[in-house]
């Protein structure tokens, strides 16, 4: 989903001007929160680089398999809020319902 173009062709009633930064930072914070589900005890630095570095990398794909998608640095800061986001989404949860 990440490397696929977007159909700017087709104008649908909820697109509108950034939904591709939505995207992103939609699909990194759920990223972030299954590796943070699957790995709990990971340090938070460890966390950050494994997912910066995918992030890193599927914008370098992006702009080298020439399928109509470019490398933007907003699209990675999209992607770093967005894991942050899952990430401490999962540690709310947590502490909300498994830490009574």
């Amino acid at each position: 989903m990440l490397l696929r173009p977007g159909e700017e062709n087709h104008e649908y009633w909820f697109m509108f001007n950034g939904i591709d930064k939505v995207l992103h930072l939609s699909i990194f914070a759920a990223l972030g929160f299954c590796l943070i589900a699957a790995f709990p005890k990971i340090r938070f630095s460890h966390f950050i680089q494994i997912i910066m570095i995918y992030a890193f990398l599927t914008e370098i794909l992006q702009e080298e398999m020439g399928l109509g998608r470019s490398m933007e640095t907003l699209d990675v800061v999209a992607d770093a809020i967005g894991c942050i986001v899952g990430y401490y989404t999962y540690k709310l949860l947590i502490k909300r319902f498994f830490n009574q």
